[in-house]
């Protein structure tokens, strides 16, 4: 289990700001917090939904959110760690997630991959000089982050990269 820090503000925009602002409000009554609850359970739906479009298979996948935080809870067992790995960015690169607390478990453990974070000014051919010495090895991060990029030039800074060995 792990708690994995992203950028609040970066990200795919899979719910408005005005139930993260509902989620994040103190409730202080009954009313208020039960629209709090039903904020975070909509924000819940849909980050699962986005896992389930990037078609991610997860036996007993359980999402949470809580606006009060911003904090996104998955569990589940992936099929190997490549999945584990693109289901968490999958929660974490969403606009309002600033982390994501990782209680997966792996049917077939491996290695786990590096992470980076995106910065202005990058383009994956950049990160792979950093990370591998050879710009040409883009396309080895671009793959390790399909389907959620679709094209190597749209990157944003803020958002988490897996970097495979």
């Amino acid at each position: 289990m792990s708690l994995i820090s992203f950028f609040k503000d970066a990200g795919e925009k899979l719910f408005g700001h005005k139930a993260t602002e509902a989620a994040a409000a103190a409730p202080d009554d009954a009313a208020l917090k039960a629209q709090a609850d039903q904020a975070n359970q909509t924000a819940a739906a849909a980050i699962a939904s986005y896992i389930t479009a990037q078609n991610l298979k997860v036996d007993g996948l359980d999402v949470a959110f809580d606006g009060t935080t911003g904090t996104v809870s998955v569990a589940g067992e992936a099929p190997d760690q490549v999945t584990k790995e693109k289901v968490v960015l999958c929660c974490g690169n969403v606009h309002g997630v600033s982390q994501v607390d990782d209680a997966m478990t792996v049917k077939e453990p491996a290695d786990e991959s590096r992470y980076y974070t995106v910065v202005r000014g990058d383009t994956l051919s950049a990160i792979a000089k950093s990370q591998y010495g050879n710009a040409n090895d883009y396309p080895k991060i671009f793959e390790a982050n399909k389907p959620m990029l679709s094209n190597p030039d749209k990157i944003y800074p803020g958002q988490l990269l897996r970097i495979p060995a």
